[in-house]
């Protein structure tokens, strides 16, 4: 990282290493994710979903219906009241979906803080939605037209600006990924989804589940997901990566499946790079996975084969989106239809009565616009 950013890294470090171990701050924290984000989230038996694939029990993890529709205020609840401890004023963030976005500036105006979010012109067309749901919260919107102009492309911006800015700004990273201690920040944030099903599970069922299934960008839902079920040996562990128009099409954002190891943003995990170490542009139809990198941990994961990625294409997303609303009444975002998809491969093969539990980690109503252009309804 710049070295301008390490004194703002280590005072990061230290500022949430006291938090943990303040009580007072931890009351702080559930009682807004009680009160304001609307935590604990049902784990929700699919029966009709269930019936459809066959053998397995599925469970949904509904962070769909938090507040502001994704898991992403899990973390921004987090990192603001850790801004508030530094006594800083403004802070700033990357988007590619539009749900981090606009959790930030959710919790940007909650609390009075000023707020300018990092977005892909691209993405700013695609999720005009969520665009708009930034401005009304107050924020700036600011559209990235370098590179890709997706995610990517927008973290290298907030980065500038937060170099530029260190002493005032706290820079709310959105997924698992960037430098030491942002993925383990953004972990311990999420690791609430995993916490709660790992109850919920035992007292539905009386066990824990036989599958974990989330989708894999950065990777920050599934990693609150599966971080709690780490010793839980037993307990299998699948995320689900955009492989886009294929993988052989070299157009997809299977950053675990087809990358190597390597840096980008301050961390050593999978990427996305050509011949001469050189980022690739990620593709996916969701703008929430079209990312060249993944979490570290992920990769750690990956490399001790604690956990299994695999991807399903846009196709294949599509139809997960259509599946899971016209059997269960839920519309899921994208980026959760990629992991809703692949149950329709996973579940004939596993044993009778296995339990899934998948990770429903946002609302589709910012894809409406994309899934009625592609699937023609």
């Amino acid at each position: 990282m710049p070295e301008t950013l390490i004194s703002a890294l280590d005072e990061l470090e230290k500022i949430y290493a006291a938090a943990k171990r303040d009580r007072t701050f931890q009351m702080q924290l559930e009682y807004y994710l009680r009160e304001y984000a609307g935590r604990p989230t049902p784990l929700y038996p699919a029966r009709n979903l269930s019936r459809r694939l066959g053998k397995a029990r599925i469970y949904l993890k509904r962070e769909d219906l938090l507040h502001t529709g994704a898991h992403k205020i899990n973390n921004t609840l987090g990192q603001i009241l850790l801004t508030l401890r530094m006594g800083k004023k403004r802070v700033i963030a990357e988007t590619g979906a539009g749900q981090h976005g606009v959790a930030t500036a959710t919790v940007a105006a909650l609390f009075g803080l000023k707020c300018d979010v990092y977005m892909g012109a691209e993405d700013v067309e695609r999720q005009a939605l969520n665009v708009f749901r930034m401005k009304l919260l107050g924020a700036r919107v600011i559209p990235v037209t370098s590179g890709s102009q997706t995610l990517k492309d927008a973290i290298n911006e907030a980065m500038r600006d937060w170099v530029t800015n260190v002493k005032t700004t706290h820079y709310i990273i959105g997924s698992v990924v960037g430098p030491h201690p942002f993925p383990m920040i953004v972990r311990d944030f999420q690791s609430v989804i995993g916490k709660e099903a790992k109850k919920q599970v035992k007292f539905i069922e009386d066990r824990l589940p036989d599958y974990l299934v989330a989708c894999v960008g950065g990777g920050s839902n599934a990693m609150g997901l599966f971080h709690p079920f780490l010793n839980d040996k037993k307990v299998k562990m699948i995320g689900v990566e955009a492989a886009g128009k294929g993988l052989s099409s070299g157009e997809h954002s299977a950053t675990l499946g087809k990358g190597k190891v390597g840096i980008l943003h301050g961390s050593k995990s999978n990427i996305l790079e050509d011949a001469f170490g050189q980022v690739k542009i990620a593709y996916s139809i969701s703008a929430g996975l079209d990312y060249p990198g993944t979490g570290p941990e992920h990769t750690y994961f990956k490399d001790i084969g604690r956990a299994s990625y695999v991807s399903v294409t846009d196709k294949e997303a599509l139809e997960g989106f259509k599946l899971l609303s016209q059997t269960e009444g839920i519309i899921p975002a994208l980026e959760s239809s990629h992991a809703v998809a692949y149950l329709k491969k996973l579940a004939p093969k596993v044993k009778k009565n296995s339990i899934i539990v998948v990770c429903i980690s946002g609302r589709g109503d910012k894809d409406v616009e994309i899934a009625q252009r592609e699937l023609g309804l």
